[in-house]
């Protein structure tokens, strides 16, 4: 069963997945000047403008969109964990790197790597098995 906590999750990376794939691939240019907004810049620091691999991150996070969306729809857990797999590997990944490659200003960097640990976490926490529900004839009198 797909419980409440699961769905929320999925809504959250949803999300993050539609922000930044659609930014992403729709408008790369900007994507590279800005991203993530709100006066931070976590792409353009690491780098010369590429098209191509702007426009790539933005199809990858759409793909992530469609899985997450896909396990949020879902009456089973079993399409959100594997969402939560896809999320957990990509965020471990992704969080590896900018750790070793530390870019922009402390805030960036501070914020980049706490927003990457929360991607991570809410893709490994996804990919948990749900906890058995314990129906009262099972509980002991």
């Amino acid at each position: 069963m797909n419980t409440p906590l699961r769905r929320i999750l999925l809504a959250l990376t949803l999300i993050l997945a539609l922000y930044t794939g659609v930014w992403a691939e729709f408008l790369p240019r900007p994507f590279y000047n800005f991203f993530p907004g709100f006066g931070l810049n976590f792409v353009s620091v690491d780098g010369p403008y590429n098209e191509h691999l702007v426009r790539d991150v933005g199809s990858f996070y759409l793909g992530l969109a469609a899985i997450t969306l896909v396990g949020l729809l879902a009456r089973t857990a079993l399409p959100g964990r594997i969402a939560g797999v896809g999320w957990g590997v990509f965020g471990v990944l992704h969080f590896g790197y900018h750790v070793l490659h530390p870019e922009g200003t402390t805030a960036d960097y501070v914020t980049e790597i706490i927003a990457l640990v929360i991607s991570a976490a809410l893709g490994i926490i996804l990919a948990l098995p749900s906890r058995p529900r314990v129906t009262a004839s099972e509980v002991a009198p």
